[in-house]
């Protein structure tokens, strides 16, 4: 496969990367921290969903500064996978 078509690849990876990954980095943390924070139901899921948007920026910018298109599916494999756990062992009727 030649370089520029390559290039191109890669490009698409991180964009789909930056759209649906971040999308559900951000999803995750929304429901992580409304279930994780202290508060009364609305202002924790406000906060949760207002945190969200902060993160997606963040997944977007991290998924554009990676070295590589498979680091960046990485950087944002990992907070996904943190942030699952987490929702996972809070939401109510999980076995924990």
């Amino acid at each position: 496969m030649n370089a520029p078509i390559r290039h191109r690849l890669a490009v698409a990876s991180r964009a789909v990367a930056a759209i649906g990954g971040g999308y559900a980095v951000a999803a995750l943390s929304a429901a992580a921290i409304a279930l994780w924070w202290p508060a009364s139901r609305a202002e924790a899921a406000l906060g949760g969903t207002l945190a969200s948007f902060l993160v997606f920026a963040g997944a977007v910018v991290w998924v554009f500064a990676a070295r590589s298109a498979a680091r960046a599916w990485l950087g944002l494999a990992a907070p996904a996978l943190l942030l699952g756990a987490l929702v996972w062992l809070r939401y109510p009727g999980s076995p924990s």
